[in-house]
């Protein structure tokens, strides 16, 4: 049953769809995915940066466990179009509700924020925008455009939302020119209903392989969460099914609960599992693979980046 939200356009709401739904029961962190909380100079001053800005990243608003020691080395992955999103995955921390109209001088923003820390190579995502034609796909070239007026050897990564329904919406971000297009398939096709209930399994991987088809050279990526019920062989699947797209570059990281109003854990993968996706997507012909308890979309994005590109000259 759907629940009908009273709400204006400025409401913005934590995940109004849990709200009558009974906490869950938080499992315990292992010894291996505990981190310390983030008290650096480097933080603080990426910290600054962000804030004086009047920008917003995924790292934040997302809960990301990483953020100490990429904000340490001044990288941070910014959100655009707002902080509201208008979908409710059972994963995410982000809020929930209708979204304010779209800040036009955020290009800009990002533009001399990305210059302003020096950064090599910058990751670029948003909130899913369901309420615009094009899903925001404008805002995304309209960013890319900017970052790469003011900061020319800066390469630019986007982690996008699936544009469902949005026509012609992909084409345009593609036609861009990202160095890297990331959306994530974040879970197996079973759990969709439970874990992704606005997306659609076989549509993510479309525009993925429409990002090949269209444009061969542009790096593709996309990522899972594991933890959240799904078996080993559903993971090889997924896998399989990435291949069969094109994608080069998979990452697999641990699902967190970021509040007991969320999905709860199934359970904690273990290093030793990591290690062992790692060696089977190896084998079936990534270009590259991060499967690591705290791998995340972004997490060392940069020296990535440098690796995929060294990596597809060798099988050239």
């Amino acid at each position: 049953m759907t629940t009908k939200l009273n709400i204006n356009k400025n409401t913005r709401i934590r995940h109004p769809e849990k709200a009558n739904k009974p906490d869950t029961l938080v499992l315990r962190k292992p010894s291996w995915i505990r981190v310390k909380a983030p008290t650096s100079q480097g933080y603080s001053k990426t910290r600054d940066i962000v804030k004086s800005s009047g920008l917003v990243t995924v790292c934040e608003e997302a809960a990301c466990p990483n953020i100490g020691e990429c904000w340490e080395k001044s990288h941070a992955t910014f959100m655009i179009l707002g902080e509201v999103c208008t979908r409710a995955c059972a994963f995410c921390n982000v809020s929930t509700g209708l979204p304010n109209k779209i800040d036009e001088q955020e290009p800009y923003k990002i533009a001399a924020a990305v210059k302003k820390m020096g950064l090599q190579h910058v990751v670029i995502t948003s909130v899913d925008r369901d309420d615009l034609a094009d899903g925001g796909a404008g805002h995304f070239v309209k960013v890319i455009s900017a970052i790469r007026e003011v900061s020319t050897k800066t390469t630019v990564e986007i982690l996008t939302p699936d544009f469902l329904r949005k026509k012609g919406a992909i084409d345009t971000v593609i036609d861009a020119k990202p160095d890297v297009f990331n959306h994530n398939l974040e879970t197996v096709p079973r759990l969709y209903l439970k874990i992704r209930p606005g997306a659609r399994y076989y549509h993510s991987l479309r525009l993925l392989d429409k990002v090949k088809q269209r444009d061969p050279n542009q790096f593709t990526k996309s990522g899972i969460m594991v933890g959240l019920g799904e078996t080993k062989e559903e993971v090889m699947q997924v896998m399989d099914d990435m291949r069969s797209a094109g994608i080069d570059f998979l990452t697999i990281g641990q699902y967190l609960q970021p509040t007991r109003k969320h999905v709860a854990v199934d359970r904690f993968v273990s290093p030793e599992e990591f290690k062992g996706y790692e060696t089977i997507a190896k084998a079936k012909g990534f270009l590259l693979v991060s499967a690591t308890p705290l791998t995340r979309s972004s997490y060392h994005a940069d020296s990535d980046f440098k690796e995929l590109q060294e990596n597809r000259k060798k099988r050239h």
